[in-house]
């Protein structure tokens, strides 16, 4: 047995370290702050281990990873593919070692002492009117992350899975921004949230062929676990869902958007919101770190290196605070020279909500003058507000929130009081 293995070994075997949480892990400054690791952590070779430190997490290792774990325990590489292919494909989506059929005895038997195969409990699942479901998952610390399944009519289902437990951005139209930052996700317990998905509703609903990073969470505060469990997802033998079908969102950290363009083939979705640095900085606090000019001049530079990429841009209107036809003309000129598609978002309220959705008929009006100069546009309705299920609208309130800004003089008007 080489070193390495004998490595693994020693660390599945040894206690997890404590872990203090950090002062700072109800950070809601400008830029991403320290914060609660997971439980789950790494070992050498970079898989996770379960919180018990006896257990590897399957689900947090990438297929190369997974193979070397598998002949670190004696077995072939290729009882490694076999194990992929029912955690993530087969239409299998193991969650236990009985579900493993066709593997051999003794390869399953180590895997029951061994590996973890599920990193989510499922809580409850609530459904809306329009047919969304919001999935609750517990994790190991007690601590609670939600999912939305979004059917469409067109086949084209989607599963929206959060990336961090409550968010440090502060956005201010934002439930789950209102929480203020916990912890990041493990790789495993993002990806489980596409095998629930898969799992739980494929038989209802038919097949979910997109992932979007836009649940709980700033995707790119928590880079290396979004890029990792992406790359699981869209791996040919497992999950394999298109590229071009998995988009990670972000409200515009520069430096992580530059790294994510480099090193991952998914689509990236930018949450623009205004057409000025007044505006952004004010619902949008990080545009005080990296301002319009400097978020879209990244994207600029950095497209062109990229074939056929074309950049998302969200727009979640808010009434009379960015949905002025001069808000359209701004935004017409912002994206020139920016392969992209936009989608403006109605606005969903929720109880700490100071802001209005913007009517559907200005919205249409707003879309038109995007649409008359040239600009690829969609309006995206909401869905399952009924359960607290739509854009913006996930996560739990506790007892430490983030703060509420000061609404700049020129909009007082258009905001309501609490």
């Amino acid at each position: 047995m080489d070193a390495g293995c004998l490595w693994m070994r020693r660390l599945a075997s040894s206690p997890s370290p404590l872990l203090r949480p950090s002062l700072f892990s109800h950070s809601f400054s400008l830029v991403a702050s320290p914060l609660i690791p997971t439980r789950a952590y790494a070992d050498a070779r970079g898989s996770e281990v379960s919180p018990s430190g006896n257990k590897a997490l399957l689900k947090g290792m990438s297929y190369s990873e997974l193979e070397n774990w598998v002949q670190c325990q004696g077995f072939r590489p290729g009882q490694a593919l076999m194990l992929w292919k029912r955690l993530y494909g087969n239409d299998v989506w193991a969650h236990s070692s009985e579900e493993l059929e066709g593997l051999n005895k003794d390869f399953k038997r180590m895997l029951s002492d061994e590996a973890e195969l599920k990193a989510l409990n499922l809580k409850d699942i609530r459904t809306a009117a329009d047919g969304t479901r919001k999935i609750l998952f517990s994790l190991v610390d007690g601590l609670a992350v939600e999912t939305v399944i979004i059917p469409c009519d067109r086949g084209r289902n989607t599963v929206c899975v959060s990336s961090q437990v409550g968010c440090a951005m502060n956005c201010q139209f934002c439930y789950t921004g209102r929480m203020g930052l916990t912890r990041n996700l493990s790789v495993a317990e993002i990806v489980d949230q596409a095998v629930f998905a898969r799992r739980l509703f494929s038989d209802q609903i038919g097949a979910i062929s997109n992932v979007v990073f836009m649940g709980m969470g700033e995707p790119l505060h928590n880079i290396d676990n979004v890029i990792k469990a992406s790359d699981i997802m869209v791996h040919e033998q497992g999950l394999h869902f298109s590229p071009r079908k998995v988009t990670v969102s972000t409200s515009g950290l520069v430096p992580q958007l530059k790294r994510f363009l480099h090193e991952s083939n998914c689509a990236l979705a930018v949450s623009l919101n205004a057409t000025t640095d007044e505006v952004r900085n004010w619902i949008m606090p990080i545009n005080r770190k990296y301002n319009i000019a400097v978020l879209l001049q990244t994207l600029r530079e950095e497209l062109k290196s990229k074939k056929n990429y074309k950049v998302l841009f969200e727009y979640v209107m808010l009434a009379g605070v960015n949905d002025s036809l001069e808000d359209a003309k701004r935004l017409i000129d912002l994206v020139q020279g920016i392969p992209c598609k936009i989608n403006l978002i109605k606005f969903n309220p929720h109880c700490e909500s100071r802001f209005r959705p913007t009517p559907e008929e200005k919205m249409i009006e707003f879309r038109n003058i995007l649409a008359e100069s040239g600009c690829t546009v969609f309006l995206r309705l909401s869905r399952g507000d009924d359960q607290m299920a739509a854009c913006g609208q996930l996560g739990k309130l506790g007892m430490v929130q983030a703060p509420v800004l000061r609404v700049p003089q020129n909009f007082e008007s258009a905001v309501a009081s609490l």
